[in-house]
């Protein structure tokens, strides 16, 4: 039996991921999703949003705050100055030291940038070094291709597809499922961190 996550900060180089306070960041995280059509596209294959206006927004991230599964995460850009997305630990499965990282969304300002890199990094350091788990997720809409490719670069290894396994927003969605195991972790570990120190230019496999 592993001990189940919990809410902390994590402080990275580019990024600080931090619990969820819905009263305080809902302006900036409404900004984050809405500012112009090519940010609402990020909402495409999320079962929520966007949403109509920023209250509504509010009244859901309260939900998400009370959640223990799925731990919601606020991501603080330090070179922006403002927060730009949220990240989630869920299917959070303790008896077998496993969990998923879900829920991912950014400013469409910080695509391809190390944003999403460090968030990554820095709740897989948590849950494989700090707690010990055995195995971590990643889920998608087999239909959404930038996370797909952002899953493997990332050294998460595709799995299979369950077909019809949600509907999601009124249509079908088959689930592209990925993981990264506990012995797999030290080489994308050292992947990671040279990176995110510039000594290597791409997050190749």
């Amino acid at each position: 039996m592993w001990n189940p996550p919990a809410l902390h900060i994590h402080d990275g180089q580019h990024v600080q991921l931090r619990p969820l306070s819905a009263h305080t960041d809902a302006a900036e995280l409404y900004a984050a999703g809405h500012r112009t059509p090519l940010h609402l596209g990020i909402w495409r294959y999320l079962p929520y949003g966007p949403f109509r206006d920023q209250p509504t927004m509010h009244d859901w991230l309260v939900t998400c705050q009370a959640s223990r599964d799925p731990l919601f995460h606020v991501v603080y850009d330090q070179a922006r100055q403002r927060l730009v997305g949220m990240i989630t630990i869920m299917s959070i499965v303790p008896e077998f030291g496993r969990a998923e990282l879900g829920h991912i969304w950014y400013d469409a300002d910080v695509h391809r940038s190390r944003v999403n890199t460090e968030a990554v990094f820095l709740l897989l350091t948590y849950l494989f070094d700090t707690l010990g788990y055995r195995r971590v997720e990643w889920k998608c809409d087999n239909r959404n291709e930038a996370s797909k490719a952002a899953a493997q670069r990332l050294g998460f290894r595709y799995e299979g597809t369950f077909r019809k396994h949600m509907i999601v927003k009124h249509h079908n969605r088959d689930t592209a499922w990925f993981s990264i195991t506990d012995d797999e972790w030290p080489a994308q570990r050292q992947r990671f961190a040279q990176y995110l120190a510039g000594e290597i230019a791409h997050l190749g496999r």
